[in-house]
């Protein structure tokens, strides 16, 4: 990318001032403020569990219960995210200002619905369960991040003024 390029796309406000208005006025952007932190929290216990089962053998149960709740955390925050996206960009998914998010988010659901799977299906051993978990983790934890960085964004683009500036 030139810097001209560069320095184009860094102008662009995340949110037009209508998406901002749409934005902030539905109850999903609540919903979402809520629910990240719940669900990072429930994710910080289950790799405590996880690990530790890992390293003694220990405590398969609450690792297990700990990952179907993250899974299941993880699905509540994908559905209401994507009707915030709709709210605000009027599109469920792949909005293009969360294209590469919602890219991510949907391999992080298809990891932590395999590791469902693992529980069905007959031989697979509890580490190849554990394995999965952290690969899901691991990849939760990068858009997670995409996330972040996201917020910043949208916080720095206020800062300086582009808050309000159509694109």
């Amino acid at each position: 990318m030139t810097g001209r390029a560069a320095n184009s796309s860094r102008a662009q406000p995340l949110y037009t001032p209508d998406q901002r208005r749409r934005r902030d006025g539905t109850r999903w952007t609540l919903v979402q403020g809520l629910l990240a932190p719940v669900q990072f929290a429930i994710f910080i216990v289950s790799l405590v569990l996880v690990l530790r089962y890992l390293a003694t053998g220990e405590g398969y149960g609450a690792a297990t219960a700990s990952i179907v709740a993250k899974t299941l955390a993880l699905y509540a925050i994908m559905v209401t995210g994507s009707l915030w996206e709709h709210a605000v960009f009027g599109r469920y998914l792949f909005a293009p200002a969360f294209y590469w998010e919602d890219v991510v988010s949907m391999a992080v659901i298809a990891l932590h619905t395999a590791y469902l799977f693992t529980l069905v299906v007959p031989g697979v051993t509890p580490g190849t369960q554990m394995a999965v978990a952290l690969a899901a983790y691991l990849l939760y934890v990068v858009n997670a991040a995409q996330y972040v960085v996201k917020l910043r964004r949208a916080r720095l683009d206020v800062a300086a003024g582009l808050a309000g500036r159509p694109s």
